[in-house]
């Protein structure tokens, strides 16, 4: 270890260099429960390119594991320290380096807070549209290593397909340069994709080439209130079948809604089962509302409001936000899953998670970006109890299952990390098991970068 600390402070400057291990047990993992985390020997945050280089070759040399992290607001323990392994912070690496209006482009580093660029690029009436919910805290390298997704996700899609290029450091220091600046582009395998999503186990993002748009104009919003998660569900196809692109289509089941009155005291509708948030930025949001609407007092609702203006559009929006910080309220702890099925099948889910709710008599709140059938069932337990710890364990997995069953997957955009590695392997099978473990092998044929993490 002191051969390690010495090497790394021989490219490195002092204070990039954290050894104190009461500093260091902060950066061991991410925000997610029941995720095993190991002591980091050093927590390093470089500054430039030249530095994570350093610390890579450096790491190879000795043959030691490399945790990459961004913010650690990550929920599948993705960013969570392995024994006695090098720590690599981006935090530090915080540039945004070029906002380009012609070529609708922003080049920053991995280290750039999402909502920051957000800011930015707004100054400059352009859009970077990926929002998760973390955006205030979360980083552009950790979204990216994610895969990331939102609330707008229904009509702007996910971080993925805003990636344009990256740079990256491999396992063993070689800078790679991927994708492209252009709008078009297709030489060659699309490497870019296959970094996006790999949560830290293929290379080290340094640089990223992302796609802005126009700034939209500003969205105008609707809720509807509706007797059964069947309902809203019915309504969500009817939306979508129509051929209506709204900006933001989310849903809270009544555990939720409840839970967001007692933070917040909002007012919402505590007698509903499922509440509808439906937003258009489109030139007449209002006329699109009213369609919206109309389907979904067709499908069975109760009760639709529209937002008279934007100020009681960010309202309605703000009891959504509020989810899941209303719902880690109602005990000691929560785990929040990440279940994406066919729109079609949303319903269906809503129904079964209130069954496993109540079969393993724990609160289970749902909230929801039913646009694109993305879930977060959140099983809310006393982490103090044993009993109650191992239930809502079970149930996680009860969830999942069943978000298999109805033809879904188990992450639409929170990554597997460790939580999830079994059901990686269930979900892809040997073969393509085997074949992503071939892939890495190219990338990181030591097996130093984020072990243990996917599979």
């Amino acid at each position: 270890m002191d051969d390690l600390i010495s090497r790394l402070r021989g490219g490195l400057p002092a204070e990039s260099v954290l050894t104190d291990p009461d500093l260091t047990a902060s950066y061991a993992h991410d925000m997610a429960s029941f995720s095993a985390a190991g002591t980091p020997a050093v927590v390093v945050r470089p500054r430039t390119v030249e530095e994570v280089r350093h610390v890579l070759r450096t790491a190879t040399d000795l043959r030691v594991p490399v945790v990459p992290q961004g913010a650690r607001t990550g929920l599948s323990g993705g960013a969570n320290a392995t024994e006695g392994c090098v720590v690599l912070s981006l935090e530090k690496m915080d540039r945004i380096l070029e906002i380009d209006p012609v070529e609708r482009i922003a080049v920053v580093e991995p280290g750039v807070v999402n909502a920051v660029l957000s800011r930015a690029v707004a100054e400059q009436g352009l859009y970077y549209p990926p929002d998760p919910s973390s955006w205030e805290m979360c980083t552009i390298g950790g979204n990216i290593g994610t895969g990331a997704g939102g609330l707008c996700c229904v009509k702007y899609g996910v971080t993925a397909e805003y990636v344009l290029g990256l740079d990256v450091v491999l396992a063993d220091g070689r800078l790679l340069t991927t994708g492209r600046r252009t709008a078009k582009g297709v030489a060659g395998y699309d490497l870019t994709r296959l970094f996006v999503g790999s949560e830290g186990t293929l290379g080290v993002v340094v640089k990223a080439v992302l796609a802005l748009r126009p700034t939209p104009p500003q969205q105008l919003a609707l809720v509807a209130e509706f007797p059964s998660a069947a309902a809203a569900g019915a309504a969500v196809c009817s939306i979508m079948a129509s051929g209506h692109v709204p900006s933001l289509l989310e849903l809270m089941d009544g555990t939720t809604i409840r839970a967001v009155n007692a933070l917040a005291k909002m007012g919402l509708p505590e007698t509903t089962e499922a509440l509808l948030l439906a937003a258009f930025d489109t030139p007449d949001p209002a006329a699109d509302l009213a369609a919206l609407g109309a389907l979904c007092a067709e499908a069975g609702a109760t009760d639709v409001v529209p937002a008279q203006d934007a100020a009681e559009s960010e309202l309605l929006l703000q009891a959504r936000r509020l989810s899941l910080t209303a719902l880690e309220k109602v005990s000691t702890a929560t785990m929040i899953d990440d279940v994406c099925v066919p729109r079609s099948r949303l319903g269906e889910l809503l129904d079964g998670v209130a069954a496993v709710a109540k079969k393993y008599d724990l609160t289970i709140g749902v909230c929801a970006h039913a646009g694109d059938g993305n879930t977060h069932p959140v099983v809310c337990f006393d982490a103090r109890d044993a009993d109650e710890s191992r239930r809502a364990r079970e149930s996680f997995d009860e969830i999942m299952a069943l978000g298999l069953a109805l033809g879904g997957t188990i992450t639409g955009e929170h990554g597997v990390g460790l939580l999830k590695k079994e059901w990686l392997a269930r979900e892809l099978g040997p073969t393509g098991i085997e074949l992503q473990r071939q892939v890495k092998a190219v990338f990181d044929p030591l097996g130093l970068l984020n072990p243990g993490k996917l599979f």
